[in-house]
């Protein structure tokens, strides 16, 4: 089957400061992502074994979404995953958050700045997943002859699922769920994101 295809946006520029995550201030306090409107580049898509066979079935709305969402991978990913674990760290500290002592607190971010990071980092992820939304549902699905879905695009199937798990990782904080709940979509948030980086498919 195929997704329907959606117009994307066009020439804009990204604006703020770098939201590159830096190794040596892991414990940085979450700030606001600037947003990011697609640039024109001269990336183009990979076609390795055995997505060269499929390149035939590839369109150009598949090529211009993953050029837009490469572009948000590239400047945003490490930095909202890095935001994601310091909060998700900050919730199950030792002591526990709130008046329960131990990680049975970790839906209560009345102590301290928690609800104040938890705010901001969804909101980061929401903005990150009303942008991926259209470009990872505009990327072409097809059929095979089991009747298995498979995207013809490299990588395509990365950057959908890393989209459809952002979206869970963002309502599971906003709902209070505790850590183990919200931690295991965020493990397939890092390995879809881990494929995509170990692929080169942005550079």
């Amino acid at each position: 089957m195929m997704c329907a295809l959606l117009p994307l946006s066009g020439t804009a520029v990204v604006t703020g400061p770098s939201s590159r995550a830096d190794p040596s201030d892991y414990d940085r306090p979450p700030e606001p992502l600037p947003m990011v409107t697609p640039t024109p580049s001269g990336w183009a898509p990979k076609f390795p074994f055995p997505y060269d066979e499929t390149r035939g079935s590839v369109t150009d709305a598949d090529i211009n979404a993953e050029r837009e969402m490469c572009q948000w991978f590239n400047t945003q990913y490490d930095e909202l995953m890095r935001q994601i674990d310091r909060l998700q760290f900050h919730r199950i500290t030792p002591n526990g958050p709130g008046v329960i002592s131990g990680a049975g607190s970790d839906w209560d971010y009345s102590i301290g700045d928690l609800q104040q990071q938890a705010d901001i980092v969804t909101a980061n992820i929401d903005q990150s997943v009303d942008f991926l939304a259209p470009r990872a549902q505009a990327l072409t699905q097809s059929t095979d002859h089991a009747g298995d879905i498979y995207f013809p695009l490299y990588q395509g199937k990365e950057f959908y699922l890393l989209w459809q798990h952002l979206s869970n990782v963002s309502a599971g904080i906003k709902s209070h769920q505790p850590d183990w709940f919200t931690g295991p979509s965020v493990k397939r948030v890092l390995r879809w994101g881990t494929r995509i980086k170990r692929s080169h498919v942005c550079q």
